[in-house]
């Protein structure tokens, strides 16, 4: 007689799962946006390709792995008929990347031209901003080397521009490409002009000072539109940062210790703040530096005393290059003391703590500084395709797929944000968990010993019921 409970025993089973959610969410944003005729007439032979984006999209925001992987993903019966597709070979979907890349900018401007339509925006102020992908192989002639923001400069890599809607949008309207090695000065052209036709006059143009040129402000400025950016300190601004207390700064933040100076030019307007906060980071910064140099100079010291081979580190490593190595350090005639003295006044520059920002628009001082902090919002998006869109790495692809596997991974980012700007309870919440909710809920086919097959929901939450339930009228 059983006494107790058996633990259950696992049967395999031909069931299926996968998240209804997400490719339930992307279908409603694909067809409400219009992005049928936005993409179909790109490609009108062969497999309906507004299916295989609808699949795509739907993949980059639950598992994306790779292409092979999508490939896979796509190719199992019961999501062949969710998406109402027949089976297909991962060349349809290099095919589909390549004609999306080769229409990148129609494809922009006609989301553009439909969400300017959908949505009657509060305003049209904009944060531009750049970032590098990693680009691993060496066939795509955009990969080059250049200035690496994922601290890879071993890899080619390519540069990417984002233009965004600003706060309290914050929907990003435009997307550019360009080669690894292009500085954000010349990126800056190509990203304005793809979205400053549908700026209405005196917006705000905003964007950081790796970007900051005479020729772009006058070109913004040529377009009867404003600007706000970062500026780097020269030494006109040093001779007014040695009298900085003189002028008078007014406090912004009593807790960080911010105060300002607004300095009024004939084209435009600088803001100098001092930020006590910032200047005890740097201080702190500038010390490990100085402790860094000291404890390098010492090895080096040692072992030119003892007659040794330099330490590898500071060596160049290269067998194809030989050096003769001739080393002296101020050791010799300095003492500890007197070396850290001399590394401050070469390392501390008395502008540790301030900082600039630049407009044409007459701004008060809380107002420019709240404005340009609010950039990071374009900062959260290139962090949110980086590493939840997941858009990188990139493998060795044509140009064309390059572009095509990029303007999918803004299609994903675009439906998430508008997500965010239509319900005002997810404002907040970054994309990993609107990500999350939506793949969570999945539909289970149970086709196991039955003669139909039954379909099963699972994993309701607040996030994925709330994105359910809004009713996305029809414009």
């Amino acid at each position: 007689m059983q006494t107790k409970l058996r633990t259950y025993e696992i049967v395999p089973n031909e069931n299926i799962s996968f998240p209804i959610g997400t490719i339930s969410a992307v279908d409603r944003l694909y067809n409400i946006l219009n992005f049928s005729d936005i993409i179909g007439k790109h490609k009108r032979n062969g497999i309906d390709i507004n299916k295989l984006v609808k699949a795509l999209v739907s993949y980059k925001l639950s598992e994306n792995f790779s292409i092979k992987k999508a490939h896979e993903w796509i190719n199992r019966d019961e999501v062949l008929e969710i998406f109402d597709l027949e089976s297909f070979s991962e060349r349809t979907l290099y095919r589909v990347l390549e004609a999306i890349g080769d229409n990148r900018e129609e494809i922009i401007s006609d989301i553009q031209d439909v969400l300017f339509e959908r949505y009657n925006f509060e305003h049209t102020d904009i944060n531009l901003d750049w970032t590098s992908i990693v680009l691993h192989g060496n066939e795509a002639k955009l990969g080059k080397y250049g200035y690496s923001r994922d601290h890879r400069p071993d890899k080619k890599q390519i540069t990417v521009g984002v233009s965004e809607l600003a706060d309290p949008i914050n929907i990003p309207i435009g997307l550019t490409i360009e080669p690894g090695n292009t500085n954000d000065q010349i990126h800056f052209l190509k990203t304005y002009s793809q979205v400053a036709w549908k700026l209405k006059s005196d917006s705000l143009v905003i964007f950081d000072k790796g970007a900051n040129s005479i020729k772009n402000a006058a070109m913004i400025r040529a377009d009867n539109m404003q600007y706000i950016t970062a500026k780097k300190l020269n030494k006109s601004d040093d001779r007014i940062i040695a009298e900085f207390y003189s002028y008078n700064p007014e406090v912004i933040d009593t807790e960080k210790g911010v105060k300002g100076i607004k300095i009024i030019k004939p084209n435009s307007i600088s803001y100098l703040f001092f930020s006590k906060k910032l200047q005890t980071e740097q201080l702190e910064s500038r010390a490990r530096k100085v402790l860094r140099q000291i404890k390098e100079a010492k090895a080096i010291q040692e072992s030119i005393d003892k007659h040794k081979k330099l330490p590898k580190r500071f060596r160049i490593n290269n067998f194809l290059i030989e050096v003769d190595y001739s080393i002296q350090t101020k050791l010799v005639d300095l003492s500890e003391d007197d070396a850290v003295k001399l590394l401050e006044e070469k390392i501390i520059t008395g502008r540790e703590g301030f900082f600039c920002l630049k407009s044409s628009k007459n701004l008060t001082l809380s107002e420019a500084l709240l404005t340009y902090r609010k950039k990071d919002s374009i900062e959260k998006i290139f962090h949110s395709l980086k590493n939840e869109i997941e858009i990188k790495p990139l493998r060795v692809w044509t140009d064309k797929s390059i572009y095509g596997a990029l303007i999918i991974g803004f299609i994903a980012q675009l439906f998430v944000s508008l997500i965010r700007y239509e319900i005002p309870e997810l404002k907040h919440k970054s994309t990993k968990f609107i990500k999350k909710s939506l793949s969570n809920l999945t539909v289970t086919i149970d086709s196991w010993q039955r003669k139909t097959k039954k379909c099963i929901y699972s994993n309701f939450d607040a996030i994925n019921t709330l994105i359910l339930r809004l009713n996305w009228a029809v414009s």
